[in-house]
């Protein structure tokens, strides 16, 4: 069966939390939102679309670098193997849920680089 990998941009909307699975491996979770915008074309304006909802899921060599890295908020992007879960609710209903096993995550660079280029274009205009 093929694979399904897939690269996320989005913003860390949990904690991350890490736990130990029942074989004793290490695995830290995340939950990321990604929200796609576009150009109305009848207005010029920016308005934003659906927002798509996973769960990152990070293990072995990831364990370090993701612990110290990702918090909840920050801009991230994540790449990896993804899958869709069933579970069933309480009321016997089931519902599914997207899993993301990362093989590289990192924090983004977009939202902090445009802030730094909204700083720089204020700095200019005002003569700095």
């Amino acid at each position: 069966m093929f694979e399904t990998y897939t690269t996320v941009i989005g913003t860390v909307v949990s904690d991350p939390r890490r736990r130990q699975t029942t074989t004793g491996e290490d695995v830290i979770s995340f939950r990321v939102a990604c929200t796609s915008r576009r150009i109305d074309k009848n207005t010029g304006e920016w308005s934003d679309g659906p927002t798509l909802y996973l769960t990152v899921s990070c293990w072995r060599r990831l364990l370090t670098g993701v612990g110290l890295a990702i918090a909840k908020g920050r801009p991230v992007i994540a790449h990896g193997q993804i899958k869709t879960n069933e579970y069933p609710m309480p009321d016997g209903s089931r519902r599914n849920d997207l899993e993301m096993t990362a093989v590289s995550v990192s924090r983004s660079s977009v939202v902090n680089s445009w802030a730094w280029v909204r700083s720089a274009m204020a700095m200019e205009s005002d003569g700095r």
